[in-house]
């Protein structure tokens, strides 16, 4: 939907229809087609070739949550993309991973990020943390369809609530159901892996230097086991992408802080395998 400009640069009329503060219901009364979940699919045998992405986790830490994505992308057996970005800003205090079909996640994503900064222009302040999962539940429902014929996203959301000065953290299933979870989450191919290692290395109150070893730990694990999963990557330099979200705000971070700790985690698995490797003497009086 175009603006007109050919009188003096005059809206068209939906411009300036009044209606509610949803950016997606603007775009389902004006320009429906704008909408990926509208759009007509040609008839196919089932969904090959597209790239796809995995691993998210989360991790609530005591100034607030983390959330880390791995780099790589898959399209059936093959790495599409090693160096793959999972994990956006949605707006100043929250975040969203995506895991799923890599096209439809990152067009929802740009959406959800129009949708919240459109509300908080209209109404002069920005939606709660909870409205926000609301309203993703609302986009991935829309998405059902294309879902069950195989275009499915799967987002993990975070961010932290200034209502309650604390991190929190909402996972989703394919139909936008969301559920809150209380101290970690992992979605993907590689989450089954990712979510054993934090149940062994999550502690309440952890510091933000605890929380990214954990992370990448976790992300580590899920790589180890998973082959749709890229872990730490030191001959590319390439590394996952983590985030945080606190009272500050959304907050990056650097490659040289990611590749400084991710080394420290494969450095004590080389330590761990070299403990592993090293022969064991006999014990005395013994053959």
């Amino acid at each position: 939907m175009s603006a007109d400009v050919s009188d003096g640069g005059a809206l068209p009329p939906g411009f300036l229809a009044p209606g509610p503060p949803s950016f997606l219901d603007f775009l389902t009364r004006h320009a429906p087609d704008a909408l990926p979940s509208r759009r007509a699919l040609p008839a196919t045998g089932g969904v090959l070739g597209l790239p796809h992405g995995t691993t998210i986790v989360a991790v609530a830490y005591a100034d607030g949550v983390l959330l880390a994505g791995d780099r790589r992308f898959t399209m059936g057996n093959l790495i599409s993309h090693r160096d793959g970005e999972k994990v956006f800003p949605a707006d100043e205090f929250s975040a969203v991973g995506i895991s799923g079909t890599v096209g439809i996640a990152v067009e929802m994503v740009r959406l959800f990020q129009l949708e919240l900064e459109h509300y908080e222009k209209v109404e002069g302040m920005p939606l709660s943390l909870v409205g926000k999962a609301n309203r993703l539940t609302s986009m991935l429902r829309d998405n059902l369809e294309l879902a069950m014929r195989g275009l499915a996203v799967v987002p993990l959301f975070a961010g932290y609530d200034l209502a309650s000065a604390r991190g929190r953290i909402f996972s989703f299933d394919v139909t936008g159901g969301h559920h809150e979870e209380r101290d970690f989450a992992a979605t993907g191919s590689g989450s089954i892996f990712a979510r054993s290692a934090l149940k062994k290395l999550y502690r309440p109150g952890m510091t933000e230097a605890d929380a990214v070893t954990a992370a990448l730990q976790a992300l580590y694990d899920a790589a180890d086991e998973d082959t749709a999963t890229g872990g730490p990557d030191p001959a590319r330099r390439l590394y996952p992408v983590l985030a945080v979200l606190t009272a500050d705000g959304y907050r990056r971070l650097t490659e040289q802080q990611v590749a400084e700790a991710a080394r420290a985690v494969l450095d004590d698995h080389l330590l761990a395998a070299r403990d592993r490797l090293r022969p064991r003497h006999l014990a005395p009086g013994r053959r």
